[in-house]
């Protein structure tokens, strides 16, 4: 059995020294929401109280699905890298860039370079470039497909996109996991689902994934960006494809948004059938004590089947 841990929107804290030459830019309206909404929202308590209890479960492997930052600052890129190898060996952990992590022109650039260990795909030596996206991971018969919707926009917006060139690599990825007979689970920091997020929030692409989604397939899609526990689901050749978003890892109790909280999918394959069950765990009170939420079983044994073709 693989158990597979999703976490997102870590928006690490506290903000380190920033100078007014950093500030002179879409900077300074992200300053100001930190100041005046996310301060004392977005913890590190909160964040260490549930890692805790991540690692406590053992994961196979950890997705995160973006924002690891808040406006993406030179030290913050620096300071989410430390964080991120506590966690374990990069192969064990795969990430997809959010809005935050590209907050400005160029610091997606930043992002890529410093954190490509972890979103290095099998096989590829990404030699000091930017890594190119998607990326396709395989753990125990599970395809960890990264995609990234990560852009730098205006202030006021967080939206993303997805283009034309990713979308044909994610669906030649996509064919090439299903004639392996792999479990695809495609990793994106936007929702690709209409409605899912406010328009200045919105991912801009959200027909060409699901067209993608539609004709070539995938078993579970995991996302963040809204710092809420939704499910919904979209078309797949035929069958409904779960789309999971999971709360921001840094979210303290007793706010308007759910509390940290990740997902644990335990994912198995028995006689020829994959089977997914799926445990979200989280904090339940101010004392910080974590315990599970839910449980649910998803339906992916349409995943046991021959790929139709593309």
């Amino acid at each position: 059995m693989f158990h597979l841990a999703h976490i997102s929107d870590i928006h690490l804290s506290p903000l380190p020294g920033i100078t007014y030459r950093e500030l002179a830019s879409k900077r300074i309206t992200g300053y100001i929401n930190w100041r005046r909404n996310r301060q004392g929202v977005m913890t590190t308590g909160a964040l260490e109280a549930l890692m805790a209890d991540l690692k406590a479960q053992a994961p196979d492997h950890i997705a995160i699905t973006g924002d690891l930052v808040n406006l993406a600052l030179d030290l913050e890129l620096e300071a989410a890298k430390l964080w991120l190898e506590t966690l374990g060996d990069p192969a064990d952990v795969s990430l997809v860039p959010g809005n935050h992590d590209a907050y400005v022109p160029g610091a997606l650039d930043k992002a890529c370079r410093i954190w490509e260990p972890w979103m290095r795909g099998d096989g590829i030596d990404n030699a000091g470039h930017r890594v190119q996206f998607p990326y396709m991971r395989v753990r125990q018969g599970v395809a960890l497909i990264g995609v990234s919707s990560a852009r730098a926009t205006a202030p006021f917006m967080a939206s993303g996109d997805l283009g034309r060139g990713q979308a044909r690599r994610l669906a030649k990825m996509l064919d090439e996991a299903a004639g392996r007979g792999l479990f695809r689970v495609v990793m994106i920091h936007h929702p690709p689902v209409r409605g899912a997020a406010p328009a200045h929030k919105r991912l801009y692409g959200i027909g060409r994934f699901q067209k993608i989604i539609g004709k070539h397939g995938a078993e579970l899609v995991l996302h963040g960006h809204t710092h809420l526990a939704t499910r919904y689901e979209i078309d797949g050749p035929s069958w409904k494809v779960p789309v999971i978003c999971v709360p921001s890892a840094s979210q303290s109790f007793g706010e308007k948004r759910p509390a940290a909280r990740f997902n644990l999918f335990s994912i198995e394959k028995q006689d020829g059938t994959w089977t997914c069950r799926w445990t979200e765990r989280g904090v339940i009170d101010s004392d910080r004590v974590i315990a599970t939420i839910a449980e649910h079983e998803l339906d992916v044994a349409h995943a046991s089947q021959p790929a139709t073709g593309s």
